[in-house]
């Protein structure tokens, strides 16, 4: 009997998890279309079939909700900025994975960085967390290409934030380069080489790309 109870448990227990992570799934995508401030819980329980009230089950407040989908945005990118790390890969491997990334929540991440001042200082807070994770993911392997010659010596904050200021900058632009395709996949690359020729030292540059 209490082994019945047990396995009971375990399957809520996975139920609930599923729900949970369906919701942050779709809030992702709500978020993305009718922008962060716009969307309402309403909303987000009715494109993920559930009850209003299965929501704040999940996430007492919108905020926790919007501050579960930065969270899962930022895991997902800071874990193969990791993997790539462990593994010896170069700024240029890095700062790729970090496109392909921003890639997958493009939509949701220009929504965020455009409405983010108008967020909840928690959610705030949680976004520069984010950001301040990555940049030392990237810092650690831009120190050391400078230290071996690679790149040119920088302030590690000012490549960080030149790199975040470039995807930025065509994120928000997007209406001026492209139409409803995403900017990362169309431009992401030519960024990537633009950005790492600026940084390289020019023979060295050379002689990678041979």
């Amino acid at each position: 009997m209490k082994g019945d109870v047990l396995m009971v448990d375990t399957k809520r227990q996975k139920q609930k998890q599923l729900t949970r992570k369906h919701v942050i799934e779709i809030a992702i995508k709500q978020f993305s279309e009718t922008g962060i401030t716009m969307t309402r819980t309403t909303d987000i329980a009715k494109a993920a079939n559930v009850a209003h009230g299965t929501i704040f089950v999940h996430f007492p407040k919108q905020e926790d909700l919007l501050i579960a989908v930065i969270e899962e945005f930022g895991d997902r990118i800071v874990k193969r900025l990791q993997e790539l790390i462990d593994s010896n890969r170069s700024l240029f491997e890095v700062l790729e994975a970090h496109i392909a990334g921003l890639a997958e929540f493009e939509s949701f991440y220009t929504r965020l960085i455009i409405e983010r001042r108008l967020l909840p200082a928690t959610a705030r807070d949680t976004y520069i967390m984010i950001q301040s994770a990555i940049s030392i993911h990237i810092a650690e392997t831009a120190e050391k290409e400078i230290k071996q010659g690679v790149i040119r010596e920088f302030p590690i904050h000012l490549l960080f934030n030149t790199w975040l200021g470039l995807i930025h900058y065509y994120l928000t632009n997007g209406d001026l380069y492209c139409c409803s395709d995403s900017i990362l996949k169309k431009h992401g690359h030519e960024l990537l080489r633009h950005f790492i020729k600026l940084i390289s030292i020019e023979q060295k540059y050379k002689e990678a790309e041979k």
